[in-house]
């Protein structure tokens, strides 16, 4: 079909993407979705973050570790709801049961005046939800589209993410002080509300105009996956595949670790105005970069390079940046690395990671993707802060060797990348995506 054929939509997301006809409105649904998403995350978050500065940094440091425990125990609770729910009402109920946590959580703030307990579950709870909500997101896009659609359509998918949490950031900014900020978790609540039915009309494209019902069991007439609800640890652990991406994400944040520290170190010595307008410019290049990667290059990236360069190029490009920094640590530099590390992770890195996801089975997909993407991702978070604390407080090391070491893991990041795009390519289905571990 020629483009003058597609009308407008068609023509302008033919332009954005390389995108069928077919596969329009479903791919911007997803987008809408993700959108959503993020829309009510990022209203949450200022909340949970203005709470952090009633208490001491160990009472901040207790909630951190009890996140990490509370995320397996989430994950697993999970695990249990996907073995026994049918499967037509597992996505809808998972951003339905978040929602009426949010509810819960405004009437008890509003109702008990000293709720010192029930703010700090509160920031516990929205850190859960924070990879909790994309994780299932991720889940179900990875059944939607099929393995060769997914590298064309899932960075626009996922620009989404970056204009909800751009919008969603401006919300508590102009609203905050006129409704209070109580009254911010109904407004996300109603936001996550609001995704079920577009979630429903997904779910119904996959099988009507997308045609890939073969890809897996229609959701819709799909019961329980069934099973064991720990299986998803097991799965992990035990295949090599699935062990690979999580290597790759604990190596994305072993390198997000210590480009924010790097960063952290360099700004000691400017005010505490200065340190928040450059966070706020480093915020907003990196989704701007994010959006205009993703609209304009991602897919065609993905496309032309293969899997394997594409999941490769970010951790190569940082790698550079990082060394620069070993040679000469000058802030300009690390702000650069920073925007490219997170910026392409979002357009390039993380959809790729995501695309990896459609050749396994469903019981994988919903049961060890979220232990990679939640218990894993946590782990790897408090593992590297406590490597960069060794190498420069216990070790001495300054900016430059440290910058140096972070370049090593994120050229090892890059091979990683590359051995699982290769894999994946490999795969023509699912059964060779999971086998057991080579000899």
């Amino acid at each position: 079909m020629s483009n003058e054929d597609r009308g407008p939509v068609g023509r302008i997301a033919g332009a954005l993407m390389k995108v069928e006809p077919h596969e329009i409105r479903a791919t911007l649904l997803s987008f809408v979705f993700l959108f959503m998403l993020m829309l009510s995350y990022n209203i949450l978050k200022p909340v949970r973050d203005a709470m952090a500065s009633d208490w001491s940094d160990p009472e901040v440091a207790t909630l951190w570790t009890i996140n990490f425990f509370f995320s397996a125990v989430a994950v697993s609770i999970y695990g249990l709801a996907i073995s026994k729910f049918k499967f037509r009402h597992l996505v809808p109920g998972v951003y339905g049961f978040f929602a009426a946590s949010f509810l819960a959580f405004y009437l008890g703030t509003a109702s008990i005046e000293d709720a010192v307990l029930i703010r700090k579950s509160f920031y516990v709870w929205v850190s859960v939800f924070s990879l909790f909500h994309i994780s299932v997101f991720w889940s179900l896009m990875s059944d939607v589209f099929t393995k060769v659609q997914a590298p064309r359509l899932f960075a626009f998918i996922a620009s989404g993410a970056s204009i909800g949490t751009i919008t969603g950031t401006a919300v508590p900014l102009f609203l905050a002080e006129k409704l209070g900020t109580s009254n911010l978790m109904l407004i996300a609540a109603a936001v996550l509300v609001a995704t079920i039915p577009v979630l429903g009309y997904v779910q119904r494209l996959k099988v009507t105009e997308l045609g890939n019902e073969n890809q897996q069991v229609d959701l819709n007439e799909r019961g329980a996956i069934g099973g064991n609800p720990f299986a998803g640890f097991s799965l992990f652990l035990t295949n090599p595949y699935l062990l690979g991406i999580s290597v790759f994400i604990l190596l994305y944040t072993s390198v997000g670790s210590f480009v924010y520290f790097e960063l952290k170190n360099l700004l000691a010595d400017y005010s505490s105005a200065d340190r928040e307008s450059i966070w706020a410019g480093i915020n907003g290049a990196i989704n701007i970069s994010a959006i205009v990667i993703a609209w304009f290059a991602a897919g065609r990236i993905t496309t032309k390079l293969g899997l394997a360069k594409t999941l490769a190029l970010v951790p190569v490009v940082v790698a550079f940046g990082l060394l620069i920094v070993a040679v000469n640590p000058i802030i300009a530099a690390i702000i650069a690395a920073q925007i490219v590390l997170k910026g392409g992770n979002y357009s390039i890195t993380r959809p790729g990671r995501e695309v990896l996801f459609t050749v396994v089975d469903r019981e994988t997909r919903f049961k060890a993707k979220p232990v990679i993407d939640i218990v894993v991702y946590r782990g790897g978070d408090t593992l590297s802060g406590w490597a960069f604390a060794g190498l420069t407080t216990g070790l001495g090391l300054g900016l430059g060797v440290v910058a140096a070491v972070g370049a090593g893991i994120a050229l090892l990041w890059a091979v990683v990348g590359v051995y699982l795009g290769r894999r994946f390519t490999k795969t023509g289905d699912a059964a060779n995506a999971i086998a057991s571990p080579a000899s």
